[in-house]
């Protein structure tokens, strides 16, 4: 974690102006001071008249614009890389409101995959580093711009962006913000916007979904897999295969998971096939690769397959996802007359490329929030750590451990949180040195077998080379007799 603060905010030119005629004043001897400059400017006053003036009281400094000690703490995106790449920091100086916006004291954050492919230099939506990540929040609004008569200080709101939403404080557009229904918590609507809407729009916009239908949801113990989960449960009698690790299964069997499939230890193609022969009417596919093309292959005729992500690149080649578009394009597009005669569709789905399309986002929403009025919905929190933690939260979710959405707070750690966050890194620390030393050793006594081996290997061909050389002379003395 870096403590480095980010560049305050330049004076403006008045002040310039007049630092430059209080250092033309000065004598070429002189050093200016180093002091906090009140407002109004000092007097221009040379050395020697403060110091003819030395017995007289000096005036009061006024106390420093807001705008100059405002500070907030911010997660930085510093390369690409592991998950030391994203540090906090201290930005200094008061955000600017535009015409339009609003200024959040953020209280919840929320972290999605596409969080784990930005740090590694796999997601092109967001700006290159040093950049805040994070596409979702919520909190409190502190201060609204002009022209704004929708949102006002006070108003409890979630918040979706492109990015930088990893902070204390966020200014947006008021229309990229959202007034939290009665009874929502900080951190539920933290977790609703991307997963929800994403999952929405996929079952609903694309997938036109309908009763009794069959959806197979992968990685279905995650945000999109649980929201897309209780969703299909809004729609009478729809059959959801689910695929995750067996310890998650009772979890997102009491979610409305129908057919739960470890895909770790079975091959959830011959599953679905042995339940449904004829095939599935949604795929919705978080993975790419071979993945996609069993899931086509799984559809029936009129079935769709939904891409919204590439979940396997973590683990295999780095391409941003414009490069995986385009080789899923090429290769569907050598099969267009099979697509054509199979009568199924494949569509490509990703929130951070509809930014701009305010309104189907907000149609979404306002759907989504009546549904979470209603009971029908609610986000499962998987856990919640400090900005402090974030390396944690990203490692928790790319080991794929966690059922349900992972949030960040901005509430800083107490000290005693601290100690004990340095504790465990102390502890994680021996145990990678036992763990480090163990291999060590083992390294070793693998060595010295394999060592022993060897020279039980040249004893045993010396002697074999002896007794040859006793048969040979055997051999010889038969001859001469």
């Amino acid at each position: 974690m870096s403590g480095e603060d980010a560049p305050a905010q330049q004076q403006n030119a008045e002040e310039q102006k007049q630092q430059q005629q209080q250092q033309e004043t000065k004598t070429p001897a002189e050093s200016p001071k180093t002091e906090s400059k009140p407002d109004p400017p000092p007097s221009s006053a040379s050395t020697e008249a403060a110091a003819a003036a030395a017995d007289t009281p000096a005036p009061a400094a006024e106390k420093a614009p807001e705008e100059d000690t405002f500070s907030y703490r911010a997660l930085v995106l510093t390369g690409y890389g592991g998950y030391d790449k994203v540090k906090l920091q201290v930005k200094k100086g008061k955000p600017a409101l535009k015409s339009g916006e609003v200024m959040v004291r953020v209280k919840m954050c929320g972290l999605n995959f596409a969080d784990l492919m930005a740090r590694q230099g796999l997601y092109d939506r967001l700006p290159s580093p040093p950049v805040t990540p994070g596409m979702e929040c919520s909190g409190i609004i502190e201060a609204v711009g002009e022209d704004v008569t929708d949102r006002k200080v006070g108003d409890k709101v979630l918040v979706l962006n492109r990015s930088g939403m990893w902070q204390e404080v966020v200014v947006v557009a008021t229309t990229h913000t959202f007034l939290m229904p009665e009874g929502m918590s900080f951190e539920e609507a933290a977790a609703l916007p991307v997963n929800y809407i994403t999952a929405y729009l996929m079952l609903f916009d694309f997938g036109h979904l309908r009763p009794t239908q069959s959806v197979l949801i992968h990685m279905a113990a995650g945000g999109v897999g649980i929201a897309a989960t209780q969703l299909c449960k809004t729609v009478n009698d729809v059959t959801v295969f689910g695929t995750a690790s067996a310890s998650k299964h009772e979890v997102i069997s009491q979610g409305g998971v129908t057919h739960p499939i470890d895909y770790r230890t079975r091959d959830y193609v011959e599953e679905i096939r042995k339940i449904s022969p004829k095939g599935l009417d949604i795929v919705l596919d978080p993975l790419g690769g071979s993945d996609t093309h069993k899931g086509y292959n799984l559809l029936k005729p009129m079935g769709k397959l939904i891409s919204y992500g590439a979940a396997n690149m973590l683990a295999g080649q780095k391409k941003n996802l414009f490069a995986v578009a385009k080789t899923w394009y090429q290769q569907f597009s050598v099969h267009t007359l099979s697509l054509i005669q199979g009568n199924r569709s494949v569509c490509g789905f990703h929130l951070g490329y509809l930014d701009s399309e305010t309104e189907l986002i907000a149609q979404a929403m306002a759907a989504v929030m009546d549904l979470y009025r209603q009971g029908k919905i609610k986000p499962r929190i998987d856990s919640t750590y400090h900005l402090e933690q974030v390396g944690d939260a990203m490692r928790r979710m790319q080991e794929r451990n966690n059922i349900g959405k992972i949030i960040l707070t901005t509430e800083p750690m107490k000290e005693e949180e601290k100690k004990e966050e340095v504790k465990k890194d102390e502890e994680k620390k021996k145990d990678d040195k036992k763990k480090d030393d163990k291999k060590k050793e083992d390294k070793k006594k693998d060595d010295v077998k394999k060592e022993e081996k060897k020279e039980e290997k040249k004893k045993e061909e010396a002697k074999k080379d002896d007794k040859k050389a006793e048969e040979k002379k055997e051999e010889a003395k038969k001859e001469e007799n």
